[in-house]
């Protein structure tokens, strides 16, 4: 039996950091309120599962011009256009990719012009995030910093 143990042990060790790598948990969720790279809009991301999600709690133009919520008007869906931007789920189904380091699967959605993009999540330092969106391969799309707030 301790042989056994012995051998185990060893294999465990002499395993390369790449095999232990991927047998350790996913980094902590980067749960929280963040801004985007402009400042404009925050976004809490929760928990939704075993799937990361972000539903915006803040907008710099949250009102029209009249003081009333900003909707959700390019919608392609007329049943939601009525929604306004605060409390709209824009990022959905992010999942942790252990090869890439990111949450990554997911979808986000662009209030301003009703679109949605694939989506990932990557923490670069303990209190920022880059958020990319792109249509069909990562390597194309857009990628901002965002900065935890809370």
């Amino acid at each position: 039996m301790r042989f056994f143990r012995f051998l185990l042990l060893t294999l465990l060790l002499a395993a390369p950091p790449a095999l232990r790598a991927q047998t350790a948990a996913p980094p902590a969720m980067p749960l929280g309120v963040w801004a985007d790279e402009p400042g404009e809009t925050q976004v809490e991301f929760y928990r939704c599962g075993e799937q990361l999600c972000g539903r915006i709690v803040q907008r710099l133009h949250a009102t029209d011009a009249e003081g009333k919520p900003r909707l959700d008007v390019h919608n392609p869906d007329p049943k939601r256009r009525n929604q306004p931007h605060v409390g709209l789920t824009i990022i959905h189904d992010l999942h942790y990719n252990r090869e890439e380091n990111r949450w990554d699967g997911g979808q986000i959605y662009d209030p301003d012009n009703g679109r949605t993009y694939s989506c990932y999540v990557r923490t670069v330092a303990p209190d920022l995030l880059e958020v990319k969106g792109y249509i069909g391969f990562a390597l194309v799309g857009r990628a901002q910093v965002w900065k935890r707030v809370r």
